[in-house]
C-alpha cells in the first residue's frame, strides 16, 4: 500500500490541468465518494497496526497534496479568465510548490470534523476586554489569571473597575460569550484562533499559541451529548481505537467540568515521556455551561442548557505527527 499511495503522490504533483474540465474530472477521481482517495482510506483498516501511524500519516499527506492541487488550479484559470492579456504575471511558476504548515492542517482539520457535526466557525478580537475573557465567564475578581504572571495587560490601572481593564485574550471563551451575546439558542459553535498568556517558554509551553473552543446550547443538552461529541472527534481525528477517559476537574465557567485523556499514541499506551510514563495524554477542559453564564448572556437557564470544551492546537498537532518538542512544530 505505501508503493501505492507514493506513486499517486507522484502522480498527483505532476498533474497539469489544461482546462476546467480537466480539473473537474481529476478532482472527482481522487476526492469524490467513490474516489482514489476515499478508497486507500477504506483500505487503511487492512493495514497492520505497527504501520498504521506512518500509513495515516502518507494518506493525509496525500490528500491535502491533491486538495491543494485543485485549489492551484482552480485560481490559475479564475486568473486567467480576468486578465485581460490571457495570462497573470504574478501567478507562480508550476515548478514552485509548498506545504501547509502542520498547526495550519490540524486546525483545518478539527474545523472540519465539527463542521460535519453543525459547529459553525466563529471568530473574535484578540485584544479583549475584561469583562469578555473573565468576568462573564464566572472567574472571581480576586482569581489567580487575572494576574500580570498570567495575563497580558494592556492598560491596567490601580483602583480602577477591572472590568474595564483591556487585555490580550487568554482563552477564546470570549468569542463562546460574544456568540451567546448576538445570538439565541439553538448555539453550535466553534472559536479557534490565537490566545496569548504571560507564562515560561518551554517544550511543552509558550506564550503564544492556539486554541479551538466549541459551545452547544439547546433544551435538554446533557453531559452524555458533551461526551459523545468528543467520543466522535477523538475517533475521527486520531482514529478508530484510541482510548477516551474523563477526569473530575474545575473551571469557573462550567458545573460539572472534567478533563478529557486520551491513549498516548506516541508509545501505544506503553509510557514515555510524552504522556509522563502513564499511557495518557491531557488533550482539552470540558464542562455543563454553569447556569450564571447563561444567565449573564441574557439566556434563560431554566429552559436551556449546555456544554463547552477546549483545546490547544499545538498539543493536539504534537500527538498528531509525534513531536516532542513544542519548538519543533
Amino acid at each position: 500500500m505505501k508503493e501505492k499511495v507514493e506513486e499517486i503522490l507522484s502522480q498527483v504533483l505532476d498533474f497539469q490541468a489544461e482546462s476546467k474540465e480537466a480539473l473537474e474530472n481529476f478532482r472527482i477521481t481522487y476526492l469524490s465518494k467513490k474516489g482514489i482517495i476515499p478508497a486507500l482510506f477504506a483500505d487503511f483498516k487492512t493495514v497492520a497496526p505497527e504501520l498504521r501511524k506512518e500509513m495515516g500519516m502518507k494518506l493525509n499527506e496525500l490528500k491535502n497534496v491533491v486538495q491543494d492541487k485543485v485549489d492551484e488550479q482552480l485560481q490559475k484559470f479564475e486568473s486567467q479568465g480576468s486578465s485581460e492579456a490571457g495570462f497573470d504575471m504574478s501567478m507562480p511558476a508550476n515548478e514552485m510548490r509548498g506545504a501547509r504548515h502542520p498547526l495550519s492542517i490540524v486546525r483545518r482539520d478539527i474545523n472540519e470534523i465539527f463542521a460535519h457535526l453543525g459547529f459553525t466557525i466563529v471568530e473574535g478580537p484578540e485584544i479583549e476586554d475584561d469583562y469578555h475573557v473573565f468576568s462573564a465567564l464566572n472567574f472571581p475578581i480576586d482569581h489567580p489569571a487575572r494576574d500580570m504572571q498570567d495575563t497580558f495587560f494592556i492598560n491596567k490601572e490601580p483602583n480602577v473597575n477591572k472590568m474595564s481593564d483591556i487585555l490580550l485574550r487568554t482563552h477564546t471563551s470570549s468569542v463562546q460569550v460574544r456568540a451567546m451575546e448576538n445570538s439565541q439558542p439553538p448555539i453550535r459553535v466553534i472559536a479557534p484562533g490565537r490566545v496569548f498568556r504571560n507564562e515560561a517558554i518551554s517544550a511543552r509551553a509558550h506564550c503564544i499559541f492556539h486554541q479551538i473552543e466549541g459551545l452547544y446550547i439547546d433544551e435538554n443538552v446533557s453531559f452524555a451529548d458533551l461526551k459523545q461529541t468528543l467520543y466522535h472527534f477523538v475517533q475521527e481525528f486520531f482514529g478508530e481505537g484510541t482510548k477516551v477517559r474523563f477526569r473530575p476537574s474545575y473551571f469557573p465557567f462550567t458545573e460539572t467540568s472534567a478533563e478529557m485523556d486520551i491513549s498516548c499514541n506516541i508509545c501505544g499506551g506503553k509510557g514515555c515521556n510524552i504522556c509522563k510514563h502513564t499511557g495518557w495524554v491531557e488533550i482539552l477542559g470540558c464542562g455543563m455551561c454553569d447556569p450564571n453564564i447563561l444567565l449573564s448572556s441574557g439566556i434563560d437557564p431554566e429552559k436551556y442548557s449546555g456544554f463547552a470544551f477546549g483545546m490547544g492546537v499545538e498539543r493536539i498537532a504534537m500527538l498528531k505527527y509525534g513531536v516532542t518538542a513544542l519548538y519543533l512544530l
